[in-house]
């Protein structure tokens, strides 16, 4: 017997499902690429339990004839491709002719076209794969096509899919996608119901931006640029607008959505030396270059291209983005840590009164502060006024002390007359024996008590360099410490050793948090271990949640950065164990609420981080792996001199 065979068809089909449709979002996706190619100003796509049970693409496109629509469904069936050359210049989204024949494959599929000037059109049902009703009936012209019970015969593939919310956040990613790679085209979103996107579809990419990300986009920098053969058109971020992770970096090739290493690297070349380290620009970027000199057939979703010249790909995006960041005036501001500010010192009684005898106030304004003009005024008053003379001053001393209403400050001599009588001697006191005096009992002294010293530091905080790095000096060497790197690890390992749910702080107003749909649906899946962390969230429309609560050794100014570097971290797939997410989010945490490069620190906070720092050997690494402290010796820096 033969070892080898040839699969039939429907496995041949599942084997293409299992390349092609790997969710609800695949099919959203091949769908509504199916849509564009067919000239469609107007889609509308409308899910229910996350595109699972129930996923419908309308479209107002050419539509299908009968034998065409009943084409369609067959492997490797497509209207984009003729000959062999036609490979090399690929200008239609899809091409292959496998995405209908591998979604009817695991699905059950209901389709209604119409083709412009029919009086009819047809509908087609099909199961598995296979027609099973086919029918004339009366539709609009264009293409409707309903998916329902999606992988109904391969249940294996039902364990891998998430939750209806994370699924249904996936299909709006990808209308998303569509909607920036087409903005000529209308697209809807409907997700159980409820409208969630609709963009206008008159061909401006800043308009469906503003419908997707809001008022952020305004602040982004427009680009538009031409090098060589390419063209290269989009919006970037400031660099003072960088996001703490490369999620909203969105790339097209000829209106295409792709993921590309090339042009990733080319972009953040664009903002070296302008960005801080590990902060990344966000962008929507459209290169469009001639059709031959992408290969777009290198992987079975389409999503990843190849170059025919990569350097000149890489230099129309590099010198673009450069080009648009350096007409773009954009000079960050430093940040300096907010200080308590000090109490009003209270105004002396003196210059009270003399504010109060100047302008002769109401009884109830007595007590109260000159402005800078009344005390310029009172003082030239007092100028001006006529001042006595020093014997009258004198005389006006002598009345004062005589006055019985006042206590005498000296003994007063009163002159005898020279006709008064004799004053009679006193009589002499009659001396008594001393008493015996007993001496008074002397207390003890208290023992003096030797108060403990501190103990001697054996290095020297010389000072800070840059605001960022503590200088300390230590015999022959010198120590610098990066101060946020240093915080950072202490306040994480403050946090990790506390097993116990973290304090939290209420805000009063709560905080909008603006995410794509696949990140806010996985910070929703993941509250109970937000709320472990102190962080409270709520959804508030498809793209943003709610932040109610944060943790306390948070800054309420740093809480939506913090909350959406936790997304990226949680969609990264770091959730093999429950222990592991939790030290994910405690490093974003410490990392907000550590002391900042540039912050204008107290010597005090300087000291005691460096007592840390110099105490403990273990304190060598922040949570993300950057050195704490460098050494350098008296011998290496002699030897910069040419001393050695």
């Amino acid at each position: 017997m033969s070892k080898i065979i040839q699969l039939s068809p429907h496995i041949a089909n599942l084997i293409a499902a299992g390349e092609v449709v790997e969710r609800p979002a695949s099919v959203a996706k091949e769908l509504l690429e199916n849509a564009v190619d067919a000239g469609a100003s107007k889609v509308t796509l409308e899910i229910r339990d996350g595109g699972m049970t129930f996923l419908r693409v309308t479209d107002n496109g050419c539509g299908m004839s009968r034998e065409d629509a009943r084409t369609a469904f067959l492997r490797h069936a497509t209207s984009k491709l003729r000959t062999a050359e036609d490979l090399a210049a690929i200008a239609t989204m899809g091409f292959r002719g496998e995405a209908l024949a591998a979604i009817s494959s695991v699905s059950r599929i209901e389709l209604m076209t119409k083709t412009a000037g029919s009086l009819s059109g047809t509908s087609l049902m099909l199961e598995a794969g296979n027609i099973v009703e086919e029918s004339e009936v009366g539709c609009p012209e264009g293409t409707t096509i309903v998916i329902r019970d999606l992988f109904f015969n391969t249940p294996a593939r039902m364990k891998f899919m998430k939750a209806d919310t994370v699924e249904g956040s996936r299909v709006a990613s990808a209308v998303q996608l569509q909607a920036l790679a087409h903005p000529e085209v209308a697209f809807r979103f409907l997700k159980d119901g409820k409208e969630v996107l609709s963009t206008p579809g008159n061909g401006g990419l800043q308009a469906a931006m503003y419908c997707i990300y809001g008022r952020d986009c305004a602040k982004m920098v427009a680009v538009e640029s031409r090098w060589e053969e390419y063209s290269l058109s989009g919006f970037v971020t400031r660099p003072t607008d960088a996001r703490p992770s490369r999620s909203m970096q969105t790339f097209f090739v000829n209106d295409r959505p792709v993921k590309s290493r090339l042009l990733m690297s080319a972009l953040e070349e664009a903002y070296r030396n302008q960005i801080m380290v590990g902060k990344f620009p966000g962008c929507v970027l459209h290169l469009t270059l001639p059709a031959h000199a992408v290969d777009v057939n290198v992987h079975p979703a389409k999503t990843e291209v190849k170059f025919l010249n990569e350097k000149a790909v890489f230099d129309c995006i590099h010198y673009g983005v450069l080009g648009a960041l350096n007409k773009t005036p954009d000079r960050p501001q430093m940040h300096f840590r907010q200080e308590t500010p000090a109490p009003k010192q209270a105004v002396p009684a003196a210059k009270t009164e003399i504010a109060a005898a100047s302008a002769m106030p109401a009884k109830k304004d007595f007590y109260r502060t000159m402005s800078a003009e009344e005390y310029k005024a009172f003082s030239s008053a007092l100028k001006e006024a006529p001042q006595p003379s020093p014997a009258a001053a004198a005389a006006t001393l002598q009345k004062m002390e005589r006055s019985p209403s006042l206590p005498l400050r000296e003994p007063v001599t009163i002159p005898r007359p020279a006709n008064a009588a004799p004053v009679p001697s006193p009589k002499p006191i009659e001396k008594r024996p001393p008493e015996k005096q007993v001496p008074p009992e002397t207390p003890e002294e208290p023992e003096q008590t030797a108060l403990p010293m501190p103990e001697e530091i054996p290095w020297r905080l010389v000072g800070e360099l840059y605001r960022s790095y503590i200088l300390v000096e230590q015999g022959e060497d010198a120590f610098l410490i990066d101060k946020h790197a240093a915080h950072e690890r202490i306040l994480f390992e403050k946090l990790k050793a506390n097993q116990e749910a973290i304090s939290s702080q209420a805000l009063l107003a709560p905080i909008p948090v603006n995410l794509n749909p696949t990140a806010a649906a996985e910070l929703l899946a993941n509250r109970q271990m937000l709320d472990e962390v102190g962080f409270e969230i709520e959804e508030f429309g498809e793209n943003t949640v709610l932040l109610r609560q944060i943790p306390m050794d948070l800054s309420p100014d740093m809480a939506a950065e913090a909350l959406e570097t936790m997304a990226d971290n949680l969609l990264s797939g770091r959730r093999e164990r429950a222990d592991s997410v939790r030290d994910e989010i405690l490093h974003t945490v410490a990392c907000k609420a550590a002391i900042k490069a540039g912050w204008n620190n107290d010597p005090q906070e300087l000291l005691a981080l460096a007592q840390q720092v110099m105490a403990r050997e273990d304190l060598k690494y922040c949570p993300h792996g950057r050195p704490i402290c460098i050494s350098l010796s008296k011998k290496q820096l002699e030897k910069q001199f040419k001393r050695s």
